[in-house]
């Protein structure tokens, strides 16, 4: 949906769930979150009710708020062991969102993620991105957790990491 931003000085945008600040401290939007969390879902549950066998869905996101949509969903589905994937990383601590980081109850501990970021983000510093591999870490089997950074890259994507996320979708969703 396209909503007002708050750290776009609040001009509306493309956005799941407003955005107050990128600092670990910020305060989040639980009941954007939320919203989000359930359309999502209902996305998710309308593709399967039209025969996509849910080992065939793979989420993906862009940026903060769009991969901390698809980290939170991808492991927090009980019949969804689809792979969470972010063009790039959300870098950013706090993009386990508080309740994903409250709700690690072992639902899709063993999703594959990969998590790719720029190291010139000036938005997200890679130090962030490196920061959530480790949360998610912690929430999922460990070796399932990717995570790729690629020289010279701001916060947009490359012909490398778009060459990495083919790769990985092709060894998740062979051919049927």
């Amino acid at each position: 949906p396209r909503i007002p931003v708050t750290l776009n000085m609040k001009m509306v945008m493309p956005s799941w769930f407003d955005l107050m600040g990128l600092t670990p401290d910020a305060p989040e939007d639980e009941a954007g979150i939320k919203k989000a969390a359930e359309n999502i879902k209902a996305i998710i549950e309308h593709e399967m009710k039209n025969g996509i066998p849910p080992n065939r869905i793979i989420l993906g996101g862009f940026s903060q708020e769009g991969s901390c949509r698809v980290m939170h969903m991808g492991t927090q589905m009980e019949h969804l062991p689809c792979s969470p994937l972010e063009i790039p990383s959300p870098g950013h601590p706090r993009a386990l969102p508080s309740s994903l980081q409250a709700a690690n109850n072992g639902v899709n501990k063993d999703i594959a993620i990969l998590q790719c970021h720029g190291e010139m983000d000036p938005m997200i510093p890679v130090r962030f991105g490196a920061l959530t591999a480790e949360k998610l870490k912690s929430v999922v089997t460990p070796t399932k957790v990717q995570f790729k950074t690629y020289p010279g890259v701001m916060h947009s994507s490359c012909p490398q990491e778009m060459m990495a996320v083919k790769e990985f979708i092709e060894k998740l969703l062979p051919r049927i």
